[in-house]
């Protein structure tokens, strides 16, 4: 591979990673904005974690990931971790604040990451990861809690909910809006 093609893949792993990461945010941003102030503090049952706890959570997670991303761990000593799980921020818009300081760090950081940046090691909790591989953890992390926002806020909003993907019988008509006529599959039994 030569340096160009190197850099070209590079930016494509680090373009890529930031155009998911703020895919999700997205997702999460217009389920949490579907909710009165009061439903983000409601737990499905004892055993859950309500949405301004998974959103704490989160961003307490991204702010330790993510600063000083290439020369420290990832676990920052300063981070309470079980202190995530309680829910004590009472108005929306210093959780919202919060939310955003950890995915500004996210971005400025992977905005900062050079191609030479991939190649490096980082550690996490003490054990050492790709860069590449840090990136992909950190984005399941992200994806799996912004399901749980997605579904709790879809089940709390009840009657209110407004579809953000494609709404359910909906793909004909998604399909026809890009593609002109849609796409037909045509399932065929290989003799």
């Amino acid at each position: 591979m030569t340096p160009t093609e190197f850099n070209d893949a590079g930016m494509v792993v680090i373009d890529s990673s930031i155009a998911a990461f703020r895919s999700n945010k997205g997702w999460a941003d217009k389920a949490i904005a579907q909710l009165p102030d009061a439903k983000l503090h409601v737990a499905l049952d004892a055993n859950t974690n309500n949405i301004a706890v998974i959103i704490k959570h989160v961003a307490g997670n991204l702010l330790s990931r993510w600063t000083d991303f290439l020369t420290t761990d990832g676990e920052k000593p300063w981070r309470n971790r079980d202190d995530e799980f309680v829910d004590t921020f009472k108005e929306r818009n210093e959780l919202i604040a919060y939310w955003e300081s950890g995915w500004k760090t996210l971005f400025n950081s992977l905005s900062a990451l050079s191609c030479g940046g991939l190649g490096k090691s980082v550690t996490i909790r003490g054990e050492p990861h790709s860069v590449p591989l840090a990136m992909q953890r950190s984005l399941a992390h992200c994806a799996y809690h912004i399901g749980q926002i997605m579904l709790i806020s879809r089940i709390l909003a009840g009657d209110n909910w407004t579809t953000i993907a494609i709404p359910r019988g909906g793909s004909t008509i998604f399909n026809q809006r890009v593609w002109g006529r849609g796409i037909t599959r045509h399932h065929q039994k290989n003799d």
